[in-house]
Order: structure tokens, then sequence, then C-alpha cells
């Protein structure tokens, strides 16, 4: 199942911010949420709880569930390439992933309702589903119906846009659309996330 509860509670549980909005909360509280959140000592965390939360960083990071990482970690294993760095490649392609990156979104959550509501087009058509893979060259754009609501004029002044834009992405926010250029490298993605302890968590 998904997480649907309070989101910087799970930043507090990771130890990082896992969105822009959890940043300011973490440093007012960088220690675990809970009764006994304070008196938590994160160094004394065994090995397998060490690369469990490495993992459930991950999940939560791209709003994933746990049988779909666990689908995602399966295609990684075929594919050619280092399974860690693979697996965060998968991840970054989701339709919801590249709509938070290319900052038509402010955050995964937002992404995904999105898309989900019918508000993106892949390559003209409507794409309803935040788990599609896009493939390079494909062009992802707010439907035309859309783009006069609150959200979207918002993003094309370019309010919920990184500092600086993701290789992999080509955008143009004013037209509120952008093309993947390339699959994502690992060392493109600003994921905080250590994948050798999820690989090493999925192979033992």
């Amino acid at each position: 199942m998904r997480y649907t509860g309070p989101k910087v509670r799970l930043s507090r549980r990771a130890g990082v911010p896992l969105t822009r909005k959890a940043v300011r909360y973490f440093e007012q509280r960088p220690y675990p949420p809970g009764e006994h959140g304070r008196k938590t000592n994160r160094r004394n965390t065994g090995d397998y709880g060490v690369r469990l939360l490495e993992k459930q960083k991950l999940r939560w990071y791209y709003d994933v569930s746990e049988r779909q990482l666990r689908r995602y970690w399966d295609l990684a294993e075929r594919r050619p390439g280092a399974s860690g760095a693979e697996l965060v490649s998968i991840l970054e392609s989701r339709l919801a992933s590249l709509v938070m990156r290319s900052g038509l979104a402010p955050s995964i959550y937002a992404a995904r309702q999105y898309v989900a509501h019918g508000h993106i087009a892949v390559d003209g058509r409507k794409v309803d589903i935040p788990s599609y893979l896009v493939k390079p060259g494909q062009v992802v754009s707010v439907r035309e119906r859309s783009r006069r609501m609150q959200p979207f004029v918002a993003a094309a002044e370019g309010i919920h846009a990184d500092e600086r834009t993701a290789p992999y992405l080509s955008v143009d926010l004013p037209a509120l659309t952008f093309t993947l250029l390339a699959v994502p490298m690992r060392e493109q993605v600003p994921v905080p996330v250590d994948e050798l302890l999820v690989v090493e968590f999925y192979s033992r």
C-alpha cells in the first residue's frame, strides 16, 4: 500500500527531507516522529534496518507501493547496467516523476494527482497512468483544457521549477511542455538514497 498520511512525517522517519515542503519542517524537527523521537539514536540501527530504511526512502521519494518497487527491481535486474542505477533510472522515467522534475508540479503527490485526473498528455494523447514509463523523444504536455487551471498557470510562471533543469529534459514551462531527451542516468538524478544499500536489501 502507498502511504497516505502526513508527508513531512515520512521525511522525519527517513532522516532526510524528501520533498521541498519538508525542508523547512525538517530543520525545526530533525528527529524521528512520535513520543520518543527525540531520544531515538539512528546510529544504533542494525545492518538490516539501515538497508530497509534506504529502500523505504526510495519508495517514499517516488510515492510507489511495495509491490510496484519490487516489480521495478525485477525489471532493473534484467537490464545490462548496475541494478541500483537502473532501478533509479526506471523510477525517474515514470510519468509522475518527470512531471514533478520538469516543474509542472510542486511535488510527486501533486504530479501523481495531475496525471490520474487526466490533465497530462504524452505525444498529444491523454495518459492517466502515473506509472507510465516515458521513452526518450516523447513529448509530455498539459492538456489544452487544463491550462487555465491555477496550478498550471503557476507552473507556467516557473514557481515549481528547480534552479537547474535536469539534463535529460528539455522544458518549455510557458508552453507547459517538456521532452525526455535521454534515459536518466543515476548521477543526474538528485535522489537522497544510497541505491547500493537497496541492492543489498533485495539481494539478501
